[in-house]
């Protein structure tokens, strides 16, 4: 079972349906640290963490920005100088979209990674 996957397709079935709230269970520390990464580059707008007592849950507003969002697997290892060849593979266009990635550092985007420098575990992508 990924909770990450299951979690990405939720995003994106209530993005197509045009929803503006989508509720996202079980939640994960690894789940909120993507949405956070969503945040920032606008592509959701807040989110909040529900504990239920069975798990807890995320409260995620949308904002209608995501064209597609998927967890990638297998989760690949990417150094530094592979990422750009990732962002061809997964990515529809140069400058479009986020590649999010599990460094050593935290999970941040292919952006901020290869400004620090870093390389790190594939993990999903939004566009």
């Amino acid at each position: 079972m990924d909770t990450l996957s299951n979690a990405m397709s939720t995003i994106k079935n209530a993005e197509l349906i045009g929803k503006s709230r989508c509720e996202i269970k079980p939640a994960s520390k690894l789940i909120g640290n993507v949405l956070k990464v969503m945040k920032d580059y606008g592509y959701i707008g807040s989110f909040e963490f529900v504990d239920d007592h069975r798990g807890g849950k995320f409260i995620v507003e949308l904002l209608g920005r995501i064209n597609d969002c998927k967890a990638v697997r297998p989760r690949f290892s990417v150094k530094k100088s592979e990422i750009e060849e990732f962002e061809k593979r997964f990515l529809p266009a140069r400058d479009f979209g986020v590649l999010v990635i599990s460094t050593v550092k935290g999970v941040m985007s292919q952006r901020e990674a290869m400004e620090r420098g870093l390389g790190g575990v594939l993990l999903a992508y939004v566009y």
